[in-house]
């Protein structure tokens, strides 16, 4: 199986790329915002759990959300893999990841991160935020402090996924088939190297 944790800032390009690596390799696309509206809109147990939570502006625990990929993943065995999008965000829900996917007899294969200087971010969201009508897209500031957000909140899950030698670094400028290209090799290196 291959299970990939797509990572990197607002704007980087991750749904653009995940869909593409979901094609290329036949992969299950996670999206915890998905998961989120799925279980919300479904009025599951979770969701209306997560609804409180949310409803009050508080953030929903790691529980909630670990119980709901956990569901997720038991709904949507792929004997290809994963790809993780917006999940995990915390060194805890790295951990329950891993538990999850030890359970279905499979592992984090890597993390692949796209990397993109902040001005050429804050460019691309500005850009998207004019198209896409997104008030979070509109500010300079409020961008500049999501990154911010991003580092400190993320950072660590970068280390915990180094320290496992899973995490890749990919250059994440130029042209959506050259950044793909790019991944395709990272991918390719990695799976060749654990066989």
């Amino acid at each position: 199986m291959l299970n990939i944790i797509l990572f990197g800032p607002p704007g980087a390009g991750k749904g653009t790329q995940s869909n593409k690596l979901i094609e290329k390799y036949g992969l299950t696309h996670l999206s915890t915002g998905d998961v989120f509206r799925y279980n919300i809109k479904n009025e599951t147990e979770l969701g209306v759990l997560a609804k409180s939570y949310i409803d009050k502006g508080e953030l929903v625990p790691d529980e909630v959300t670990n119980n709901m990929v956990k569901d997720f993943l038991q709904r949507n065995t792929n004997e290809q893999g994963f790809i993780f999008d917006g999940y995990p965000r915390t060194i805890a829900q790295g951990e329950n990841l891993e538990k999850v996917l030890g359970d279905m007899d499979t592992q984090v294969t890597m993390m692949l991160a796209l990397e993109v200087d902040e001005d050429e971010l804050v460019k691309r969201l500005l850009e998207r935020g004019k198209t896409s009508g997104r008030v979070d897209d509109q500010n300079e500031d409020t961008i500049r402090n999501r990154f911010k957000v991003y580092q400190e909140e993320t950072s660590p899950l970068a280390e915990f996924y180094s320290n496992q030698d899973k995490y890749m670094g990919v250059h994440g400028k130029g042209t959506i088939d050259e950044i793909f290209e790019r991944l395709t090799h990272a991918i390719e290196a990695k799976t060749a190297q654990s066989e």
